[in-house]
C-alpha cells in the first residue's frame, strides 16, 4: 500500500511539473507575438505594440484569476450554455484527495490554472496584431478586460468546460477554434469598426503595401512561437507519467513540428510561383498557419499527414492574406488569416484523421464560436468606440511616417511638409 501511495505521489508530481513547464513554454509565446508584431509594423509603432503585448498578458492573468477560470471551468454549471458566475481560485488538491483518487487526480489545480491562463493571453495577443498601428491603447486594454474575463471563458466552457459543444462531440484538442479562431474573430470585429490604416488603400482601389520595420525581429518571433507551440499542443495531452501518455506526447511534438515545416514549404513554393520570388512574411505566416492547422488534432495523424495538413494551411494563408487586402480588411500581421481562416481548416481537418470526429459537430462548433465571439466582441468594441473612441487621431497616426515607404506619394495633403 505504501509503495502504491508513493507511486501515485510521484506520478502526480511528474504530471504537475510537466504541466507547469508546458505552461511556461506557452507563456514564452507572448514574447514571440511581441517580436513578430514589432517586426511587422512600422518603427514608429514598436513601443506601442510592445506595451500592448506586455499589458494584455498582465490583464489576462488578473481577469482570468478573478472570474475567467471559474466561468470556463465551473464547479457546477447552470446549464450547458451558461456556466454561471464564480470568483477567484479555490484551494489545491490535498494529499488525501490525490491518494484516495488512485491516480485519477493527477495534476495540481494551480498548475491547470497556470496552463489555462497563458492560453487566454495567446487569444488576446492575436487581437493586438490585427488592430495594430491605429487603435488607442486604452480602448485595446478595456477590450482585453472583457475578452479575457468573459468572452473567451464562456465559449471555452462550451468545449473544454463540459458545455454543449463537448456534449455534441465537437473536437478541438488544443484550440484551433477555442483559442485561435476565437482570437481572430474578436479581432475581425474590431478591425471592421476601426477601419484601415491611412494610406493603405487608394481612392481607386489600389493597395499600397506598408512594409514592416524589422524582418529579423519578426523571424525571431516566429521561431519563438514555433518553440512555444510544443508546450501549447504537448501540454494539452495533460499527462506524461505512463508509457502510453509519454508516447502520445512525443507524437504530438513530432506532428506539431511537421505541420509547421509543411506550412513553411507550402507558403514558400506558393509565393515563388505567384510572385516569382520568395516572400519572407508569407513564409513566416506559413509556419504559423501550419501550427494553427494541426492544433485541433495533433495526436491522431501520422507525421506525413500532419505535414500535409500544415501545407494546406500554408497555401490557405497565402491566398487569404491577399483576399483580405482585396476586401480592404487591413490586417498588418496577417492574424485574421493565420488564426481565423486556418483555424477553421484545422477544425475541419480533424475529420480526416480522427474516427470519432463528426463533420456536423465540427461545423456547429465553428458557427457557434464564430457567431458568439463576433457578436459579443462587436458590441463591446462599439460601446468602447462610443464612450472612449477606438482610433488614434489622424495627426498621431501620421506622426513619424515615411510616406515614400507607404505608397502615399499620391496624397500631397499628407506629404506637404509646409502642412506639418
Amino acid at each position: 500500500m505504501e509503495n502504491l501511495n508513493t507511486l501515485v505521489e510521484l506520478s502526480y508530481a511528474l504530471d504537475t511539473f510537466y504541466f507547469l513547464i508546458c505552461g511556461a513554454l506557452v507563456m514564452w509565446m507572448a514574447a514571440g507575438f511581441a517580436m513578430l508584431e514589432a517586426g511587422l509594423v512600422r518603427a514608429k509603432n514598436t513601443t506601442e505594440i510592445l506595451t500592448k503585448n506586455v499589458a494584455l498578458f498582465a490583464i489576462a492573468c488578473v481577469m482570468y484569476m478573478l472570474c475567467g477560470y471559474n466561468l470556463m471551468y465551473p464547479g457546477e454549471a447552470v446549464n450547458s450554455v451558461w456556466p454561471g458566475i464564480g470568483f477567484l481560485l479555490g484551494g489545491d488538491n490535498s494529499l488525501e484527495t490525490v491518494l484516495n483518487s488512485k491516480g485519477e487526480t493527477y495534476y495540481s489545480t494551480m498548475a491547470d490554472f497556470f496552463f489555462q491562463v497563458v492560453f487566454v493571453a495567446t487569444a488576446m495577443s492575436i487581437v493586438s496584431g490585427a488592430v495594430a498601428e491605429r487603435m488607442k491603447l486604452v480602448a485595446f486594454l478595456i477590450f482585453a478586460v472583457v475578452m479575457t474575463g468573459f468572452i473567451y471563458p464562456i465559449q471555452g466552457f462550451w468545449k473544454w468546460g463540459g458545455g454543449f459543444l463537448d456534449g455534441l462531440g465537437f473536437l478541438d484538442f488544443a484550440g484551433s477554434g477555442v483559442v485561435h479562431m476565437c482570437g481572430a474573430t474578436a479581432a475581425l470585429a474590431g478591425v471592421l469598426l476601426l477601419g484601415a490604416r491611412k494610406g493603405k488603400y487608394g481612392p481607386n482601389g489600389e493597395i499600397h503595401p506598408i512594409p514592416g520595420c524589422n524582418l529579423p525581429l519578426a523571424t525571431l518571433g516566429t521561431f519563438i512561437l514555433w518553440m512555444g507551440w510544443f508546450g501549447f499542443n504537448g501540454g494539452s495531452e495533460l499527462k506524461i507519467s505512463d508509457v502510453g501518455e509519454a508516447n502520445a506526447v512525443a507524437l504530438v511534438f513530432v506532428n506539431t513540428n511537421a505541420a509547421a515545416a509543411g506550412g513553411v514549404v507550402a507558403a514558400l513554393l506558393t509565393s515563388q510561383f505567384m510572385f516569382g520570388k520568395a516572400d519572407l512574411s508569407m513564409v513566416l505566416n506559413g509556419a504559423l498557419a501550419g501550427l494553427v492547422a494541426i492544433t485541433a488534432e495533433p495526436l491522431t495523424p501520422t507525421p506525413l499527414i500532419a505535414t500535409l495538413i500544415g501545407a494546406v494551411g500554408g497555401v490557405l494563408v497565402f491566398f487569404s492574406i491577399l483576399g483580405m487586402d482585396k476586401l480592404k480588411i487591413d490586417d498588418p500581421v496577417g492574424a485574421l488569416s493565420v488564426h481565423g481562416v486556418v483555424g477553421i481548416w484545422g477544425l475541419l481537418a480533424v475529420c480526416l484523421t480522427n474516427p470519432e470526429a463528426k463533420l456536423s459537430a465540427q461545423l456547429i462548433g465553428i458557427v457557434s464560436i464564430l457567431g458568439f465571439v463576433f457578436i459579443a466582441s462587436f458590441i463591446t468594441w462599439y460601446i468602447i468606440k462610443v464612450i472612449f473612441g477606438i482610433r488614434v487621431s489622424e495627426e498621431e497616426e501620421y506622426q513619424g511616417v515615411d510616406f515614400s515607404e507607404c505608397g502615399m506619394e499620391a496624397y500631397p495633403e499628407f506629404t506637404d511638409s509646409s502642412k506639418g
